[in-house]
């Protein structure tokens, strides 16, 4: 039997959404936020756009690309882009686990698409992307959140392209770099990476998304919360403030509050430090491990956010997938009872195993000391498992 640890993370919160807080969060941080006014009022709109501004100045984002606030958090505004942008041309959907496979079902069920592509693959694989057509609309996710794979390069987009690309960034941004000049609509949450609120979304446009939106309008209903054209004239001032319903000024403060954090910090150089060496505390505790190995199968593709892993003992791959279902929740509860780390169960629709969340706000000190908790909570469990 392994010896229980005697230290705990001193943060032992390693949910993927919504993720850690900041280091040195309190409920202290939002005493400025503009609550009791209107988010159209001076002062809320201009907390708004600091919001956008402290965005665009950390991510790099270039200077002639729009930043919005949207509704229904990623997942909304992943929605909004295809139904307001797709239909002019062909498109092509890549996915590789759950999230990117809600998208694909929107193009190949919910949108009345005729030349429509998708490649799916299973957990813990790329598809492939070298027949990628540049004439095509794209649509992928740059980390698979719940396989924990992410995009090699972007190599194969092409400069040169006529078609978007629609980049589901969640929990990829801030953690990773953006290649932005192949990107033209990306979007994200601020519950992922940042570990803020929930329920809002950002949506990212490129002057191209611009063009396509003021020249083309889709031949099927849009909802108002979907629009961001209005008889083909782009909706800027989504752009700039002026939100398509009432934000939470509560979650616009918490947002600015990481914001804050993460720029005092460095900026995303060093956000991507902290998360690349999370993800190499792991990779060292798995090159040892007789128990664990990455979901990932190609080491070139691992994320360093969503740090997914399955038993590779034997026992446990003789099970059946309900008991190995069961025996991991066996696991994570034994984990959380002892208060040494929380919501490290895998996703529901993913292989059975743990996911160690790694973005940035999750410190190198917490990995390193949930790893030996997780050796003990597996053997424990495996010893009195029938």
């Amino acid at each position: 039997m392994i010896n229980k640890p005697k230290v705990k993370p001193p943060y032992p919160y390693f949910s993927s959404g919504p993720c850690a807080k900041p280091p040195g969060w309190s409920l202290k941080n939002l005493e400025n936020a503009v609550v009791s006014r209107s988010h159209r009022s001076k002062v809320g709109l201009e907390r708004i756009q600091e919001l956008i501004n402290k965005s665009r100045d950390i991510l790099q984002i270039p200077d002639d690309y729009h930043i919005g606030i949207v509704p229904a958090s990623d997942t909304g505004a992943v929605e909004m882009a295809m139904w307001s942008m797709l239909g002019q041309r062909g498109v092509e959907v890549y996915s590789w686990e759950n999230f990117g496979h809600d998208w694909s079902i929107d193009v190949g069920d919910q949108l009345p698409l005729e030349n429509k592509i998708v490649q799916k693959t299973d957990y813990g694989v790329l598809p492939d992307f070298s027949s990628s057509n540049s004439d095509n609309d794209i649509i992928f996710t740059w980390n698979g959140t719940t396989a924990g794979v992410r995009i090699k390069n972007t190599e194969w987009i092409s400069d040169d392209r006529k078609g978007l690309v629609i980049c589901d960034a969640t929990s990829a941004v801030f953690s990773m770099h953006m290649d932005w000049h192949k990107l033209d609509v990306v979007t994200y949450s601020w519950q992922k990476v940042l570990g803020s609120e929930a329920a809002h979304g950002m949506l990212i446009l490129s002057p191209r998304a611009v063009e396509r939106l003021e020249s083309y309008t889709p031949p099927w209903p849009i909802p108002k919360i979907f629009r961001l054209a209005n008889n083909q004239k782009f909706a800027k001032a989504i752009f700039s403030g002026t939100t398509i319903n009432t934000p939470s000024m509560l979650s616009i403060e918490d947002a600015l509050n990481s914001l804050n954090w993460a720029s005092s910090i460095g900026g995303i150089d060093e956000l991507v430090n902290i998360s690349e060496n999370n993800l190499k505390i792991v990779s060292d505790w798995v090159a040892t491990s007789d128990t664990f190995e990455f979901l990932a199968k190609d080491p070139e593709t691992l994320s360093c956010t969503s740090i997914c892993l399955i038993p590779k003992d034997p026992w446990f791959k003789d099970l059946d997938s309900e008991k190995k279902s069961d025996f991991m929740k066996k696991v994570c509860n034994e984990l959380e009872s002892n208060e040494a780390g929380y919501d490290l169960n895998s996703y529901k629709t993913a292989p059975s195993g743990i996911r160690i969340w790694g973005g940035s706000t999750v410190t190198n000190e917490n990995v390193k000391l949930v790893l030996p908790w997780i050796d003990w909570a597996y053997d424990l469990v495996k010893s009195n498992y029938t």
